[in-house]
């Protein structure tokens, strides 16, 4: 025995096109909302540098909502995040960031952190970069314990150029 129904036809379509557009409007804000969520955390994707009449490299960075300095650049060629850290002695990177850079481990020493002592190998950076800026022969420390994506952009780079802190703007100077 069958019952008739009384859904007009077409009816389950329209609930169909209704769920998908509902998901792919999902979709499109989750998108826009991880992009302006990437942007709060590091605003210097692509730094504002210039090269002015002196010869003086310049890159203008901005704090982001933490109130730290992060900036995209190049260590040895492989685009990178750095993170500007003033506190931290050497520039600090991840074992897996130093195996895509092909930076070779040196001799195993301890390093004081904010998370307690720990085993860091010696390295060095052929070439940093950061806009314009570029450094050679940079001494690091490859941190086999780091997690995460990040480089701590210590005072074995930040040592050899100029920097002003003003309002919510950080500006790096290479002198020539």
């Amino acid at each position: 025995m069958t019952f008739p129904t009384n859904k007009a036809p077409g009816k389950s379509i329209g609930q169909g096109m209704l769920i998908i557009s509902f998901i792919l409007g999902l979709i499109a804000l989750t998108a826009f909302f991880d992009d302006r969520l990437l942007l709060q955390s590091n605003p210097n994707q692509n730094p504002d540098f210039s090269e002015l009449n002196n010869g003086i490299r310049e890159v203008v960075l901005e704090r982001n909502r933490q109130g730290h300095y992060v900036a995209d650049g190049e260590v040895n060629g492989i685009p990178v995040t750095f993170l500007l850290d003033t506190g931290a002695t050497d520039v600090a990177i991840p074992a897996e960031i130093a195996l895509e850079a092909d930076l070779v481990s040196g001799l195993a020493h301890q390093a004081s952190t904010a998370n307690g002592v720990v085993t860091v190998y010696s390295t060095r950076i052929n070439e940093l970069t950061l806009g314009n800026i570029v450094l050679y022969n940079i001494e690091a420390s490859i941190t086999p314990s780091m997690l995460g994506d990040i480089i701590l952009l210590g005072m074995s780079a930040l040592q050899q150029i100029e920097f002003t802190q003003r309002g919510t703007t950080l500006t790096l100077r290479q002198l020539p």
